[in-house]
């Protein structure tokens, strides 16, 4: 199959039909990054997979995480080394997979005294041991004129000292779509836009769904010898349509980030904060813009795509940033853009979000269903390869087609074939597309080696004196399975998040290209239009609160 194989069949009809017609060894409920890793490590092992979306891949938890590659230093405080070591180590073998979904960046800790830097040196030291950093990605310890040539924003009168040291900055729904695309080239099958309304049972064991299609109005039914259930913070209602209602196993914690231009905070690095309640926040430089997050509060509320965003929330992101920097007051009026998401926690009795574990759990029915809930992004894989165990275990008639874990040398995630240098990437594709190369290092970034093709698309900007080019469009439609001016505008082209200068203006250009692109009619594309035009004021509703307190 090409390299380029496209994530779905365009045709919603013959997809739902090849679902529908399928007998599947795995069917996956849920596109986020659990589900795609999961469909990505069954179909290399063998396996006939299915997953399917109920909105669109990475529309929940998985489009709204700090976008790091990182081990969690701060899980050394909480004695949880050996989930440390798991993710530390884990961040290597993601930068050799995907090389720009994995970029190497300092991550600055800050230390107002030389007591508080060698306090972060020794817990850097130990969490480098762990990941096995080579020599040359070791810390270094910045001050005087180093640290104000390295990080002139910062407030060096209170902070004369840093220690910096390797993290790695990723785009989680670029991940996801990444390891989607790979399992698809296995021969995978993926669907978004797609609901699980009811779970089959043959012989008292899960052996399909029934789902709706929301583009379509039509419902199939997918047969599989199990069932995964990686719907997120939805997992408890597919637990309930399998064996009825239980006890609530789930701890649902809120994130909050808000993006300000860099003009306003030039930031060079990623930076940590701590909050007035001494947890740890970033501030995490990112093309034009700088996102600082995130919060982690307790969300009693259903499970819901777009939670709201609280003035106080945001002011207690910003509050850090005026003793942190040496820059003029930021208030909630500069937050150009934000995104709020649900993290599905296991819950721990008597701990508050931000003391429960980060930890994966899988939990099998009497019917044999298997769901699988927490976890970090950073290890994702090794959750798809214990889950995917547990499947055979759990369908014992897999196991003949199931071939082990892969132990040796994968193949690079589509995107991630070339030596891992952007900057050299980026000259590369300018050469050959004639494009801006502050697009293309945009490009780049989301795409990997496959920028090369998207600018082969078009490589003009979609309004003039944006970032977002003619070619992405049509390769998120072409290649990514985008339906809706949403997918593209959120997830594809990232653009709501980090253009959001020349977000408005977008609506226009680009529901018209994908009105030509999905036939669209004229109805349903000014409604497309309202209805993104909405969640962009949604994201921003705070700003008109009245009477808030920090």
């Amino acid at each position: 199959m090409s390299p380029n194989a496209p994530l779905a069949e365009s045709n919603r009809d013959h997809l739902l039909d090849s679902l529908e017609q399928t007998p599947f060894d795995v069917v996956i409920i849920g596109g986020g990054i659990t589900g795609a890793g999961a469909a990505r490590e069954a179909s290399l092992r063998g396996l006939r997979v299915a997953v399917i979306e109920a909105h669109d891949f990475a529309s929940g938890t998985s489009s709204r995480s700090s976008k790091l590659i990182h081990g969690g230093l701060r899980y050394l405080a909480m004695g949880d080394v050996s989930l440390v070591r798991e993710t530390a180590l884990e961040r290597k073998r993601l930068h050799q997979l995907a090389p720009h979904l994995a970029e190497p960046r300092w991550m600055l800790a800050p230390a107002r005294s030389r007591a508080g830097l060698m306090k972060f040196r020794t817990a850097i030291t130990l969490y480098e041991n762990l990941g096995a950093v080579t020599q040359e990605d070791r810390h270094h310890n910045w001050q005087g004129e180093e640290l104000r040539t390295n990080e002139p924003s910062l407030n060096h009168d209170e902070y004369p000292y840093a220690c910096a040291y390797r993290e790695y900055l990723t785009d989680d729904v670029r991940l996801v779509l990444a390891n989607l695309r790979d399992a698809t080239r296995e021969g995978a099958v993926a669907a978004n836009h797609l609901k699980v309304t009811e779970i089959i049972h043959e012989s008292e064991r899960a052996a399909g769904v029934v789902a709706h299609c929301a583009l379509s109005g039509r419902s199939v039914r997918i047969k599989a010898s199990a069932v995964i259930n990686a719907a997120g913070p939805w997992i408890e209602g597919l637990m309930a349509l399998d064996e009825g209602a239980k006890p609530s196993r789930l701890h649902l914690s809120k994130g909050i980030h808000i993006v300000v231009d860099r003009e306003r905070l030039p930031v060079r690095n990623l930076v940590i904060m701590s909050t007035e309640d001494r947890r740890t926040i970033f501030a995490i430089a990112r093309g034009d813009s700088v996102y600082v997050g995130t919060t982690d509060t307790t969300y009693a509320g259903s499970a819901t795509v777009w939670p709201d965003i609280e003035r106080h929330d945001v002011e207690y992101l910003l509050a850090p940033l005026q003793n942190m920097f040496s820059v003029p007051r930021l208030g909630p009026e500069d937050v150009i853009a934000a995104w709020s998401g649900l993290r599905p926690l296991v819950a721990q009795a008597g701990k508050e979000a931000k003391q429960i574990s980060r930890r994966d759990e899988i939990w099998v029915s009497p019917q044999r269903l298997v769901t699988i809930a927490g976890g970090k992004l950073t290890g994702y894989r090794r959750m798809a390869e214990n889950v995917i165990d547990r499947v055979v275990e759990a369908a014992p008639t897999l196991a003949s087609k199931c071939q082990p874990a892969n132990q040796g040398v994968e193949t690079p995630l589509p995107g991630g074939d070339f030596a891992g240098d952007l900057n050299t990437l980026a000259n590369e594709v300018s050469a050959t597309s004639g494009a801006d190369n502050a697009h293309v290092q945009r490009l780049v970034r989301l795409y990997g080696c496959e920028a090369h093709a998207v600018a082969q698309f078009g490589s003009t900007p979609v309004v003039e004196g944006g970032t977002v080019v003619t070619g992405e469009i049509r390769w998120a439609v072409e290649q990514e399975a985008a339906a809706t001016l949403e997918d593209v505008l959120y997830r594809r082209t990232r653009a709501a998040l980090y253009e959001s200068r020349e977000c408005e203006a977008l609506l226009e250009p680009v529901s018209r290209e994908l009105q030509t692109r999905l036939g669209w009619t004229d109805e349903h594309r000014t409604g497309q239009v309202a209805l993104v035009r909405a969640r962009l004021q949604h994201d921003l509703a705070f700003k008109s609160e009245a009477g808030a307190s920090s």
